[in-house]
């Protein structure tokens, strides 16, 4: 329960005041009462998302909750009082699924291109389709920016797992996948208009 977090006695215990007072702290957004929240919390979340996700995905989802409690006051809002823990685990699950829907929408790098359409007989050439090499390779000459390309390689091509890559690139997770987001959104544009 949300009060457990300021008071170690039993609920019968509380005054409705006291209850009011850490639930309003709580939408307020005060430091000391969301760091509890974390603390107390974290492993509520991270099994929640890990009821639906894979370890490294679900690690995301548990972030991405408790960086919106902290930062979108309407969020905290939505809980009304009662237990905490219950109603982050339900914030957990629904963000967890929606995640899982949001990238099983996803095209692949195969996907992208097998859509593009045939642009050799539109420049004139023999009418047979370009491969998938010239496509990406026209993509990385043409769009990607130089500093991204191990990225594009280590997860596009050599499918490599966003863990797996980013030690192989020694860099951050998080800003492994920040550039994979902007990349698939690259590449998303790039093959729509070239099916124009």
């Amino acid at each position: 329960m949300l009060l457990a977090l300021t008071f170690p006695v039993a609920v019968a215990d509380l005054h409705p005041t006291e209850e009011t007072l850490e639930v309003e702290r709580f939408h307020a957004g005060d430091h000391a009462t969301l760091e509890r929240c974390y603390r107390q919390h974290y492993r509520t979340v991270a099994r929640a998302a890990a009821s639906v996700l894979g370890p490294a995905d679900a690690e995301t989802v548990t972030h991405e909750v408790f960086h919106r409690l902290l930062t979108t006051p309407k969020m905290r809002e939505s809980f009304k009082g009662g237990d905490l823990g219950a109603w982050l685990s339900r914030v957990s699950k629904n963000h967890a699924l929606d995640f899982r829907r949001r990238y099983a929408r996803e095209t692949s790098l195969e996907d992208c291109v097998a859509e593009a359409p045939d642009l050799a007989s539109t420049e004139g050439a023999q009418g047979e389709r370009l491969s998938a090499s010239v496509v990406v390779e026209r993509f990385r000459n043409t769009c990607l920016p130089k500093k991204w390309d191990a990225v594009f390689e280590a997860r596009f091509l050599k499918q490599l797992g966003q863990r797996e890559a980013a030690a192989a690139l020694g860099m951050h997770r998080t800003t492994l996948m920040y550039q994979e987001h902007r990349i698939r959104a690259m590449l998303r544009k790039f093959v729509l208009e070239t099916d124009r």
